[in-house]
């Protein structure tokens, strides 16, 4: 039975992708008896989705250790500002500075092959004022870019089922920086095609993250469930402990 004082998983996931992203690692942790909840990511604006995650969060009772992959590390490094946010944990993401954008982190290195192969569309935005654009990934490249180590078939559902990030999200600044005040873990994925991985080891470097390196895919959480958990469990035992 879990209780106020158990710890709640928050796991927020990134652009291209969804809270499904996450199945195998779920599992584990409802098995270690964890409050475990995935929601829905907006994919609008780093400062609508990370307000949407830090509305999630604070309707929950007791201490939460937020999990954030790729984009979602730039939204939980912003939500993760809530006070029962005890612990924040980034799956091959964007530890941002105060200030700093998406765009800004990743400009200072070189170009991963994830920016040959997006796709830019645009969409009416809210009110019918205009539009704006979104960002996706080629389809027949998704599996090799996102999901090389990554079972072919679900690779190819991922391709096909990928949610869009809207472009603005990549020129906002990250209003604070939660890992100033919050203990960190970082999982780099070394042989990330999407996220540069020497973008990831300087994220978790200036914010003193603890970090481990997998040799994985962008989708680390599929294609290494069981170290994922270790990592996440890491951060609950020292906010549990």
């Amino acid at each position: 039975m879990t209780t106020n004082d158990t710890p709640t998983v928050v796991l927020v996931h990134g652009a291209f992708a969804d809270a499904s992203s996450f199945a195998r690692v779920i599992p584990h942790l409802l098995a270690d008896g964890l409050n475990v909840v995935a929601p829905a990511v907006p994919n609008r604006s780093l400062t609508g989705d990370s307000a949407y995650i830090a509305s999630v969060v604070r309707r929950i009772p007791g201490p939460v250790v937020l999990v954030g992959h790729s984009y979602g590390g730039a939204v939980i490094t912003v939500a993760g500002a809530e006070e029962n946010v005890k612990a924040l944990v980034y799956l091959a993401g964007y530890a941002l500075e105060e200030g700093e954008s998406l765009g800004e982190l990743q400009g200072g290195f070189p170009d991963s092959e994830l920016a040959s192969a997006l796709v830019y569309s645009p969409f009416p935005l809210d009110g019918g004022e205009g539009e704006g654009t979104d960002v996706s990934v080629e389809v027949d490249r998704l599996p090799a870019i996102f999901a090389a180590d990554v079972d072919p078939g679900l690779a190819r559902v991922l391709a096909v089922t990928q949610r869009p990030l809207a472009a603005a999200a990549f020129g906002e600044a990250a209003p604070t920086a939660a890992w100033r005040s919050k203990p960190s873990w970082g999982i780099v994925a070394a042989a990330d095609r999407t996220l540069n991985p020497e973008v990831q080891r300087f994220g978790y470097r200036r914010a003193g993250a603890t970090t481990v390196e997998l040799d994985s895919s962008h989708l680390v959480m599929l294609s290494r469930p069981e170290q994922v958990v270790d990592v996440i469990r890491e951060a609950v035992r020292s906010v549990a402990g």
